[in-house]
């Protein structure tokens, strides 16, 4: 009978791996925070391993550390975020645009539903669910654009985005409540008749705003020469 090979690794290699692991398997997500105490416990060690290979996971990129939030996922490769988030500016307002003559009084009714639960849902903040709604709020606004193929450009790119959407306002929680104070004023720009043209620049400068906030934090460097969508 023989017996399971003895895992030789060290406990940092051990807690490493296992936390590698589980980032690439995207069960720890971008901006996920890593408790050292809560992976100490898991592994069954003190956080002084774990704490060691936080650090060699950030030196890899896949983590970042800050003060006074402590460790989180990285945004990997944020480029694709990046590029993404400019097409859906320009695809998503230029849709909101041409479907706002359309949308109903029920349309706007449910649009307004899903906002309110976004701005409730701010004192117990999950950037999960709020991306949820987020997506859900914005399919209410531009579903009903006649133009089927910026339609599909449109549900491409939030595709592309997979599940870094979900993580952006882990990054920058903050932009949440500016956010649904920006969707009330595109609801009232499609209620009172504006204007097309202005109706997809508020929307276009809404989504693009998300993209300023998150470049403006994690890469500030290069946030001064983003054009304004």
């Amino acid at each position: 009978m023989t017996t399971p090979a003895a895992d030789t690794r060290s406990k940092s290699q051990r807690a490493y791996h296992w936390i590698r692991e589980r980032i690439a398997e995207q069960e720890f997500t971008p901006g996920y925070r890593l408790v050292l105490g809560t992976i100490a416990g898991e592994l069954d060690m003190s956080v002084v391993p774990v704490r060691e290979a936080i650090r060699q996971l950030e030196a890899e990129g896949l983590v970042t550390f800050e003060r006074n939030i402590g460790a989180r996922v990285a945004m990997v490769d944020d480029s694709q975020y990046r590029y993404s988030m400019q097409a859906l500016s320009i695809l998503e307002g230029a849709a909101t645009a041409l479907a706002a003559r359309a949308l109903e009084v029920e349309d706007i009714r449910r649009a307004r539903e899903i906002n309110e639960l976004m701005t409730e849902s701010l004192d117990h903040f999950d950037p999960r669910s709020f991306t949820r709604l987020n997506q859900e709020f914005h399919a209410v606004l531009f579903e009903r654009c006649a133009n089927p193929r910026l339609l599909e450009l449109v549900q491409a790119e939030w595709a592309r985005l997979g599940h870094l959407r979900d993580s952006t306002f882990s990054f920058v929680p903050g932009r949440a409540q500016e956010s649904v104070r920006e969707h009330e004023h595109v609801l009232a720009l499609i209620e009172c008749g504006a204007p097309l043209t202005e109706i997809e620049h508020a929307a276009r400068r809404h989504r693009s705003a998300t993209l300023d906030a998150y470049m403006t934090h994690e890469h500030p460097d290069q946030a001064l020469g983003l054009p304004n969508f």
